[in-house]
């Protein structure tokens, strides 16, 4: 949610962040601005795409500036609301990641003290804090105003007759770029990517200020050093590489990222803490929470391991009973719901694993060990390779704690994505795309399949679709069903095939189309179904994949016919770094 980008050095700053903001457009944002300090404060910020007002932004000289990408929390988008906010000289400027809980009594107090506001935001009180406390030092003048701050934040803060950048994180990524007489600042790598490929990752407490020949990073006050990691993408990653949008480009990057990620983990990464464990809690958010489903069913039917699934934004609240491993799933490595709940987990004292996409994120130095995805950078918001990633992370684990008897499985799994990838949908399509209201229905492992496939299809179709047990249809959800109401069933063989083929009847005699997902050559189910879409006969496991690549190509193709913006789907962020 939001993005971060600063620079100073020796380029013209201005086109290097508005670029920067460019590419953290696929974290969600609703208007953009920039503030270059040359050496008189120069503002420009907009309601709406870069892509409208890049080329005025990007004229502003300088070699000082911040830009932001603003997802509305407080306060509707329109260009008053767009960061960078300002002080009530007008020389001091910030941009801010994260929420401000107290920002309401900080703002009467200011105004009780003098300070005119011209925004609804929470952030613009940072900018008046800020304006209190500075007396010609800007990095005391910041130190002093976030100790007033309850909430989260990421903060780039600069102002008039200072060469330099001041940042501050608590709770909100925020990562530096070190290049040769220049430094960088962004919500994460993708903007440096271009620069450099030496990163600082600061981390809850920090301050750090930059000026073309160094950076000074200090934990509360005391100077601190921070390692140099080197990043393995590179910006050819973060191309499009010829496809119309990243979403099909990361589909079609799945049987590569499987294989490298599954090959990836290896028996001694396992922690012992897992493979001691009597008990499992797997909490996650969104895509991350199916593919724990999906692990609580493959570790108790393989291992016979109890798993919990969990929700992260409900754990934090409603901690249920827990002992053993707690495991944290999140792409980003900074997803706020997810890290509050690893804090808690913590603080009942339970081992913690990780599985992220991110080195050195956040969750990456909170947990006591973590295993990583190898998808690279995923630019669309609608995740498909991190899914992906995490399933084979996932899988590996079950294998190996199983003594590694889905070894040969696993390790040919990327050949049946990649069959799955020629699948054609086009007859579903038509079916879909005039549709209001949708189900996915599945059992077993099939279950959360469903689940994701139908997320998929409301993220960026905007079609109203719903992911069930199967059996549960007839509890309820069989009122709605009608010729109107398509209804996508995954029913691949195994033990609850013929009940599934039940299932599918009854829908079938409600008058609902069905859209059927089997294994070729499966004669009984394509001819009770209005669309049979067949993938290639493997294990159940590889089934799981292939059923999910076809489900990501049909709300893809879905939202094409209907013209969607599908690497930016309206109100939605990559990274939802608030609770």
């Amino acid at each position: 949610m939001c993005g971060i980008v600063g620079y100073i050095g020796f380029r013209r700053a201005a086109p290097v962040v508005v670029n920067g903001l460019k590419k953290l457009e696929y974290r969600g944002y609703d208007s953009f601005g920039i503030a270059v300090n040359n050496p008189k404060m120069q503002v420009f910020k907009k309601e709406g795409r870069i892509s409208k007002n890049e080329k005025a932004a990007s004229r502003l000289p300088g070699h000082i500036a911040i830009g932001h990408t603003r997802w509305a929390t407080h306060g509707i988008p329109n260009d008053i609301n767009a960061h960078p906010h300002q002080d009530c000289t007008k020389k001091i400027a910030v941009v801010h990641n994260g929420i401000i809980e107290n920002y309401a009594e900080l703002k009467r107090q200011l105004i009780g003290r003098g300070h005119t506001f011209i925004s609804e935001t929470d952030t613009e009180v940072i900018a008046h804090l800020i304006e209190e406390a500075y007396k010609g030092d800007l990095q005391a003048a910041v130190y002093q105003a976030i100790q007033y701050l309850q909430g989260s934040y990421a903060l780039l803060v600069t102002v008039e007759g200072e060469d330099k950048i001041v940042a501050a994180r608590d709770s909100s990524p925020l990562v530096l770029g070190v290049g040769d007489g220049e430094f960088f600042a962004a919500s994460d790598v993708t903007p440096l990517l271009e620069f450099t490929e030496r990163v600082i990752y600061l981390e809850d407490g920090d301050l750090a200020t930059l000026t073309p020949e160094k950076s000074e990073i200090f934990h509360n006050g005391v100077p601190v050093e921070r390692s140099i990691e080197l990043i393995d993408w590179s910006i050819e990653n973060v191309k499009k590489g010829g496809f119309e949008h990243y979403m099909l480009k990361e589909i079609y990057e799945q049987p590569q990222v499987f294989y490298n990620t599954m090959m990836g983990i290896t028996p001694d990464q396992i922690p012992p803490e897992l493979k001691q464990s009597d008990e499992v809690t797997v909490v996650a958010c969104g895509s991350s929470y199916h593919t724990g489903l999906i692990f609580k069913y493959l570790l108790e039917s393989i291992c016979r391991i109890p798993v919990r699934a969990e929700l992260g934004s409900e754990f934090k609240y409603f901690t249920p009973p827990i002992k053993g491993l707690v495991m944290v799933i999140t792409q980003s490595g900074e997803t706020a719901d997810t890290l509050a709940a690893l804090k808690k987990a913590k603080a009942y004292n339970c081992p913690t694993l990780a599985i992220t996409n991110v080195l050195g994120s956040t969750v990456t130095r909170m947990a006591d060990h973590t295993l990583f995805m190898r998808a690279g950078p995923e630019i669309s918001v609608a995740a498909t390779k991190s899914f992906i990633a995490q399933l084979a992370v996932l899988m590996q684990i079950a294998n190996l704690l199983h003594d590694g008897d889905l070894t040969g499985v696993l390790t040919h799994a990327n050949s049946v994505i990649e069959e799955a990838l020629l699948t054609d949908t086009k007859k579903a399509v038509e079916i879909c795309s005039p549709a209001e209201h949708i189900f996915y229905v599945g059992r077993g492992l099939f279950y959360p399949i469903a689940l994701e496939g139908a997320l998929k299809m409301k993220e960026i179709s905007y079609i109203h679709a719903e992911g069930y047990a199967a059996g549960e249809l007839k509890h309820g959800p069989f009122a709605l069903l009608s010729p109107q109401t398509p209804v996508v069933a995954l029913c691949s063989p195994g033990n609850t095939y013929p009940v599934m083929v039940s299932n599918i009847k009854e829908m079938k005699a409600r008058g609902a189309p069905i859209i059927a997902i089997g294994v070729n050559g499966d004669l009984e189910l394509s001819e009770i179904v209005d669309v049979f879409i067949p993938i290639p006969e493997s294990h159940e496991l590889v089934q799981v994949l292939a059923t999910s690549v076809v489900l990501q190509m049909l709300a893809y193709h879905t939202a094409v016919a209907l013209n969607r913006d599908i690497d930016k789907p309206r109100n939605l962020a990559k990274s939802v770094t608030v609770e």
